[in-house]
């Protein structure tokens, strides 16, 4: 099974708009926001000279991000404090999760002092329900996949007029996840503070909302000279099979270990912000992460295969494609390494 690479056809400036949506003064606001916190501290980068032929590759390190081992922390936390802020007295929050987004929506409920309901499928292991419960979550199994539990939590929202706090968006509800998206961005902006400009940037995707807050993080701050690589697993490719339809599609998919990533369809905002932003889409296998996962663990990097499909991406990355995105051993790579390797399920 080969990995599948597709020039993005919508490839555009970024533009006044994107500008307002999402722009780095936006991700300022939430790093300041994360400033305040006693437990906050800027995530490690790791530099790896020559990886898949490059100068260096910039790897950010999100496993020990605030209690949590996950870039999640920084965005379902700061939709959190966004809406608490608004309404400090608002009715409980609300969420699906088959990993580390309810565990930040959790600690970020409890710190506001506002109740929160997580919404699990059957198949997220008991382990991970005791973490959310010892964050003051009432936790609630909701059917056997992901899907059941996303569709029970908005009937809740809706029943109960409970706020809803997605990491993905769709038509009529795009507030809270860009609020999301924003709170990931401060993950690129530490990593500014300590690197050179890229000139290529590879970053995974499940729905992709972590993809288009860096796509925009980048453009924003250092326009269009970087090319920006989405790499999403073989068997869950949403992203990219969105981009060749020209429109957001759900995807049938096929069994992949890569967890976190397997998500069958896109979230609204992420698509219209890539089909922009982004310049090559591509897949890897769970194989060709789980490599990239014990090739980085060598440099002393331990990341789980979500955390390193980034990685995966360089490595694997065509000759052909190396050459259309003049990726070279003057390249300078930035990878986000999502998640350590002992996943909090």
């Amino acid at each position: 099974m080969a990995s599948v690479e597709f020039p993005n056809p919508g490839r555009a400036p970024y533009s006044a708009q994107d500008r307002e949506l999402i722009a780095t003064r936006h991700v300022h606001r939430a790093r300041a926001h994360f400033a305040r916190r006693r437990d906050y501290r800027p995530t490690p980068v790791h530099a790896i000279p020559g990886l898949a032929g490059t100068r260096t590759a910039h790897l950010k390190d999100e496993s020990t991000r605030l209690g949590i081992g996950s870039f999640k922390a920084l965005g379902g936390g700061y939709a959190v404090h966004r809406l608490a802020q608004r309404h400090p007295d608002g009715p409980p929050f609300v969420c699906a999760s088959a990993g580390n987004h309810g565990l930040s929506v959790a600690a970020a409920a409890a710190e506001a002092g506002v109740p929160c309901v997580v919404h699990l499928s059957d198949d997220v292991p008991e382990p991970f329900a005791r973490r959310l419960r010892a964050l003051g979550a009432d936790v609630r199994r909701a059917g056997p996949d992901y899907d059941t539990a996303m569709a029970t939590a908005q009937q809740a929202a809706r029943e109960h007029g409970w706020r809803l706090v997605a990491d993905s968006s769709w038509d009529g509800y795009t507030e809270i996840p860009l609020d999301v998206m924003r709170g990931y961005g401060v993950l690129l902006d530490e990593l500014a503070d300590t690197c050179e400009p890229p000139t290529h940037v590879f970053v995974q995707a499940g729905v992709g909302g972590l993809a288009a807050a860096t796509a925009a993080y980048v453009r924003d701050r250092w326009g269009e000279a970087p090319r920006i690589v989405v790499v999403e697993p073989h068997g869950a490719p949403c992203l990219l099979e969105s981009a060749r339809a020209g429109r957001p599609v759900r995807v049938t998919g096929s069994p992949t270990t890569l967890g976190r990533l397997d998500c069958h369809e896109p979230s609204l905002l992420a698509h219209r912000l890539l089909t922009r932003l982004a310049d090559l889409y591509m897949t890897v296998t769970d194989e060709q992460a789980s490599g990239a996962a014990h090739l980085l663990a060598r440099h002393g990097i331990a990341l789980s295969g979500c955390g390193a499909a980034g990685a995966a991406g360089l490595l694997a990355l065509s000759p052909s494609a190396r050459d259309t995105l003049a990726l070279d051993q003057v390249s300078r790579v930035f990878l986000v390494g999502t998640e350590g390797p002992v996943e909090p399920m």
